[in-house]
C-alpha cells in the first residue's frame, strides 16, 4: 500500500529549547516504538482471550475442531488500496491462502507492487470471527510487509482491525475501523474507517458500494493530506470465476498524488478453491 494522510498536531518539540530537542527526540520515538509493541501484544491478547471465550462457550461435548483450508488467486487491471494505486497503473497478479481452525484464522496474501524499492507485497494475518444475534464480527492483525525493499524507507508496518456486519437479506451492511500505531512509511498512527452496502440482484450479480476515511499522523512523511475514499463494484460468478467491475475514487486532487489517485475503473477475474 502507498498514498498518504494526516491528523494536523502541535508536536510537544516545539515547546523545547533548541539544546535539549534532540535528548527529547530520542526519548520520545524509543517510547514510541514501545507503545508500538505494547498494543500489537496487547490486541494479540485481547484475540486470544476472545478466542477462549468462543471456545469455552461451545458445546464441550464437541472434541472434534473443524478446520478448514481454501485459497484464491485474482488477476486485476490495477492494484488499488484505499484509493491509491499500488502499481503505477499497471495489471498485476494476486493470490492467497487461508488456514481455519473453529472461529480462528490464520492466511497470508500477496500481490505485485510498483514501488522504488519494492515489487512485491505479503500480508500476514490472524484473528477471530463470531456472530452474536445475526451481527458478525471479526476482529485481527495484519502486518504488510515489503520483502527486499531498504529497511531505511519503513514500508512494513501493523494494522489491528475490528469488523461487524449484518445481513438485513435484501441487502447487507459492513462497518469497520483499522488502527495502525506506526504506519506506512514511518508516517505515525493512523486510522482507517470504512461502511458498505452489498446488494444481491438478478442473474447472479451483485452490486456493492463502500466508503473509506484515511487519517494520518504525519501527512508529509506519508505524502497526501487525509482523504476520503469510495467505490461501486458489480460483481458476478461465472463457472466458477468471480468476475468483477469497480469504479473507484478519492477526494484528493491531481497535486496530491498525480495518477495514483486518479478515478479509477479496476476490472478482476479471480477464482476460488
Amino acid at each position: 500500500m502507498t498514498g498518504g494522510t494526516g491528523l494536523a498536531v502541535v508536536r510537544p518539540e516545539r515547546l523545547l529549547h533548541h539544546g535539549d530537542v534532540a535528548l527529547w527526540q530520542h526519548g520520545f520515538k524509543g517510547r514510541k516504538k514501545l507503545m508500538k509493541k505494547i498494543y500489537l501484544v496487547a490486541l494479540t491478547a485481547l484475540i486470544f482471550a476472545a478466542a477462549g471465550h468462543v471456545a469455552y462457550a461451545q458445546d464441550e461435548a464437541a472434541e472434534e475442531k473443524a478446520y478448514s483450508l481454501s485459497g484464491n488467486f485474482a488477476i486485476v487491471s490495477e492494484y488499488m488500496f484505499r484509493g491509491i494505486s499500488q502499481v503505477d497503473g499497471e495489471p498485476t497478479i494476486q493470490g492467497g491462502l487461508d488456514l481455519g481452525y473453529d472461529n480462528l484464522y490464520l492466511g497470508v496474501w500477496g500481490s505485485g507492487v510498483d514501488f522504488t524499492d519494492a515489487t512485491t507485497e505479503m500480508d500476514i494475518y490472524g484473528g477471530i470471527t463470531g456472530e452474536e444475534n445475526g451481527i458478525s464480527w471479526d476482529l485481527g492483525i495484519i502486518w504488510y510487509l515489503y520483502p527486499g525493499s531498504d529497511s531505511a524507507n519503513n514500508y512494513d508496518f501493523a494494522e489491528g482491525y475490528v469488523a461487524f456486519g449484518y445481513d438485513f437479506g435484501p441487502y447487507a451492511l459492513s462497518t469497520g475501523i483499522s488502527f495502525s500505531p506506526e504506519y506506512f512509511g514511518d508516517s505515525g498512527d493512523a486510522i482507517y474507517w470504512s461502511a458498505g452496502v452489498d446488494v444481491p440482484l438478478t442473474e447472479g450479480f451483485a452490486i456493492g458500494f463502500h466508503a473509506g476515511y484515511q487519517s494520518i499522523d504525519d501527512n508529509t512523511a506519508f505524502g497526501v493530506p487525509d482523504y476520503l475514499d469510495w467505490s461501486i463494484t458489480v460483481s458476478r460468478e461465472f463457472e466458477g470465476f468471480g468476475l468483477s467491475l469497480a469504479y473507484i475514487d478519492t477526494d484528493l486532487e491531481d497535486s496530491d498524488c498525480s495518477d495514483a489517485c486518479a478515478t479509477k475503473v479496476i476490472g478482476t477475474i479471480s477464482r476460488g478453491f
